[in-house]
């Protein structure tokens, strides 16, 4: 268990008076272990690479477990006399990680504005037309035979979701009264996608065949499809945008920049997994 003291009874102790009465910056010394010092600077960045579930603790707590981990991280640190190979090379990659990772931030700040997440909205449907919605019901039987009684029961006036329940082969709209819900152009195999087209809200089709079998059809509504509202798809068009924008600058970079790689057979790839090659010896 971690111990628990407040942030300021932990600065007050460890810091310097001058340091305790000056605003804290990211150079403020929180910490030293053996000469060497742990700044509020590198407090906060250990903190903002923790897992989610961690970084979601009380303040008090993450305060002393970071200033905690980071001591004996010092301590053992500490006792190294000569920096490995293999530090060196992963602190090489991590700060080229780090500094692209800046100018992607830099990128995406740039490309994401609200003027440019409105421009996109409006470029994908401002001119889109509107597409038509319907919502159906349909009887579906094996044969035309079956097909015409359901027409003539549906003259004589009983109700069609009721012989839906009744006679329809649809497991999915049968025992919901043939009801299908909305859909819209494509959803459909063609015939029955003509069929509905042809309806009046409130009509009933004749017979459509399709592949299924026979169909009898009730259009119970249509609409226009109305365009998602922006807040609902802002995350997508941000991405989109992000996306696009480090694309574009990263082949602006790659252009003007002096690459040589490798001809092919020069390196063996499976070299990748011989880590004996950052032994110091």
């Amino acid at each position: 268990m971690l111990k628990i003291t407040t942030a300021l009874g932990l600065c007050m102790a460890l810091a310097a008076p001058v340091a305790a009465q000056d605003a804290p910056t990211a150079d403020t010394v929180v910490a030293t272990v053996n000469g060497v010092d742990i700044t509020l600077g590198q407090m906060i960045v250990a903190r903002a690479g923790l897992p989610q579930q961690y970084q979601q603790l009380p303040a008090e707590v993450l305060f002393d477990g970071v200033l905690d981990q980071l001591v004996q991280q010092q301590i053992l640190a500490g006792t190294v006399e000569e920096e490995p190979r293999r530090v060196a090379i992963a602190i090489e990659n991590e700060r080229r990680l780090l500094m692209a990772g800046e100018v992607v931030q830099e990128i995406t700040d740039a490309a994401i504005t609200d003027e440019a997440v409105q421009a996109a909205y409006d470029e994908a449907f401002a001119t889109e037309e509107p597409i038509q919605e319907y919502n159906a019901s349909h009887i579906l039987v094996d044969t035309m035979e079956e097909a015409e009684a359901v027409l003539e029961r549906i003259a004589a006036g009983e109700a069609f979701s009721d012989l839906a329940m009744e006679l329809s082969t649809d497991p999915g709209s049968g025992a919901n009264g043939g009801n299908l819900g909305w859909f819209g152009p494509g959803m459909m195999v063609a015939p029955f996608e003509q069929g509905v087209m042809a309806l009046e809200v409130g009509e009933v089709s004749e017979i459509i065949e399709t592949q299924f079998g026979f169909h009898v059809i009730l259009l119970n509504d249509s609409r226009e499809q109305e365009p998602p509202a922006l807040d609902t798809i802002r995350a997508d068009i941000e991405s989109s945008l992000r996306e696009t924008a480090i694309q574009e600058r990263l082949a602006e970079l790659t252009e003007a920049a002096d690459i040589v790689r490798p001809e092919e057979g020069d390196f063996d790839p499976t070299l990748l997994t011989d880590l004996s090659l950052l032994s110091d010896e």
